[in-house]
This record gives structure tokens, C-alpha cells and sequence, in this order.
């Protein structure tokens, strides 16, 4: 068995299709079906359906690939250990990350890229649910999600914040000089936000329940970035984490204000439980762990930005 045949089928689990799976991996296509072939072969095993076109794994085929992803896990971190020291680090990091923490992963990954020019960032946005599976299939390496989900049981978290909920306006005299809203008069105003799937929206929702109320919403997006947009070329407001400032702390048409009564979540770093991570992870852990992150997104609730 070679690793480059672990990598084969896995990547063909992945994509789906032959000769796709066999350009991702700098392959041709027969050498691609020769080397899974050749691991059923040994495994005594058929691990792929085959029809005139790839037509998925078979049960087999689906716990092998399982295996197979921690295999190849291990393999990268074994390659890494081996550097001297921890110098010149290489490889590719796969960070999962909540939505609403997707402008934040800059702020945790900026010191390790400056340490280790070899090292990739790779960022997908995903939800809570998505993070826990991709970690459990070794897909990515960390999470950055809410620490209380449930769907994080069994990993490791390492806290970094608490998430602060705001109200974001364009127009601050929509404030009349209020230094904070409650969540009533929130529900009066023109509101953009995220869409009701959206584990952020249903926290907020929640806000509006327990306050008696229904928010005045003219516009959703799934995308944070998208409501930031919105808000920069419109009059409608947003209610939005306080990180989300991170964002906009340097422009100055942006006007910020708590809701009372306040709304927090705790947000973390989450990973497999392994011994030893690889080197890469190590790294950026230890780095991320160190980011002041509470004390910045605080400091940029009050006033206008």
C-alpha cells in the first residue's frame, strides 16, 4: 500500500469523477484507476462503484476512505515534524470558520504567515455542524465557531472571545443621541441580516422573542460582508457580532451602539484530539492563542467609526 494510493482514492471520494480527481492529483486517468485498483486489490475489497462513470463508494469504500483521511493526516504531520526545529515551517493550514468570523481569521493567521512565509492559509466558511464533520474526516484542520455548540462535543476548544451583539447604522442620527438601544426599538428600525438558517440570525431572533417583538426586516444575505455593503449604501441598520468591526474600525459613516439587554456567545479554536499535532498547527494555535482579540473588538463599541 502507498500513500499516493490513500491520496487517489480520497481525492476521487471527493470530486466525484475520474479524470477531475486524477488532474487534482497531476495524474493521468488510467494511472489514477490502476492505483485504486491495484489498494482493492490488496485490501480484497471493492471500494468503488463503477458503472460507464464513477458512481460513488461502496460501504467499503466509505469506511476505507475514512481511514484513509487519517492516514494521510498523520503522513502530513509526520513530513512536518521532520523539519529542523520548526524552522521554515511549510504546508497548508485549513481553517472552517463560522461566517460571521470570517473577517476576524485574518487577525489570527497574520503573525504565523509572518513567521513562516511556506505556510498556505486555506479558509472556508461554514457552519458549526459543517466544521465538527470536516474535523472528524480530517478536511480542516481548526475551527473557529461557537464554543457551546453541541455538535462540538468530544474536541478540543480553546476559548478567544466573547461575541458582543451591536447595532450598526449608517446614519447616526437614527441614534438621537442614545448611547444604546433596546431591543424593542431595534425592531422599529429598517433592519439587514443574516438569513433565518443562519445560527447568528436564530440568536438574534431569540433577542426579539424575549423582548415581545418582531423586527422591520428589508433585506437578508447570507453573507456578512453582503450586510456590510448594504449598510454602507443604504439606510437600513444591522444587528451584527462586535468582531464584525474589525471590518469597518477605519472608515468613519459608521456609527456603533450596544442593545440592552446584551447578547453574547463565546467563540473559540477548535481541533481533533491528537497527539501530536503537526507542526503547522502547533504554530498557528500558539500564535492565534496570543491575539489580543477581546480587548480590541471592545474598544470599538462606542462612538462613531
Amino acid at each position: 500500500m502507498f500513500i499516493r494510493q490513500l491520496k487517489y482514492l480520497v481525492t476521487l471520494a471527493d470530486i466525484g469523477h475520474f479524470s477531475r480527481a486524477a488532474e487534482a492529483c497531476h495524474v493521468s486517468q488510467p494511472a489514477l484507476s490502476n492505483a485504486i485498483r491495484n489498494l482493492e486489490k490488496e485490501l480484497d475489497l471493492s471500494l468503488v462503484r463503477r458503472g460507464r462513470n464513477y458512481e460513488g463508494l461502496t460501504a467499503e469504500g466509505e469506511r476505507v476512505v475514512g481511514w484513509a483521511q487519517q492516514m494521510l493526516s498523520s503522513y502530513d504531520a509526520m513530513r512536518q515534524e521532520t523539519v529542523d526545529a520548526h524552522k521554515n515551517l511549510s504546508g497548508t493550514l485549513r481553517i472552517g470558520a463560522i461566517p460571521t468570523t470570517m473577517p476576524i481569521v485574518p487577525l489570527l493567521t497574520q503573525s504565523c504567515q509572518a513567521s513562516y512565509d511556506q505556510i498556505k492559509v486555506t479558509v472556508l466558511s461554514l457552519s458549526s455542524d459543517e466544521i465538527a464533520r470536516r474535523l472528524d474526516t480530517c478536511d480542516i484542520d481548526i475551527g473557529l465557531t461557537f464554543m457551546d455548540d453541541k455538535s462540538m462535543d468530544g474536541f478540543l476548544v480553546y476559548p478567544l472571545f466573547v461575541e458582543r451583539y451591536v447595532l450598526a447604522v449608517r446614519d447616526g442620527s437614527v441614534l438621537q443621541g442614545r448611547t444604546s438601544l433596546t431591543w424593542a426599538e431595534v425592531a422599529e428600525l429598517p433592519l439587514c441580516l443574516l438569513t433565518a438558517n443562519m445560527q447568528s440570525r436564530r440568536i438574534v431572533d431569540a433577542a426579539f422573542r424575549r423582548a415581545g417583538v418582531s423586527p422591520r426586516i428589508r433585506m437578508e444575505s447570507d453573507s456578512i460582508f453582503a450586510l456590510y455593503s448594504q449598510l454602507r449604501c443604504s439606510d437600513f441598520c444591522a444587528v451584527v457580532p462586535h468582531s464584525v468591526l474589525s471590518l469597518i474600525e477605519l472608515r468613519q459613516e459608521i456609527a456603533m451602539v450596544p442593545i440592552t439587554p446584551g447578547l453574547s456567545r463565546d467563540i473559540g479554536l477548535v481541533v481533533r484530539r491528537q497527539d501530536p499535532y503537526s507542526p503547522v498547527i502547533t504554530a498557528a494555535l500558539e500564535m492565534a492563542l496570543k491575539t489580543p482579540l477581546q480587548a480590541r473588538f471592545d474598544s470599538l463599541i462606542s462612538g462613531v467609526y
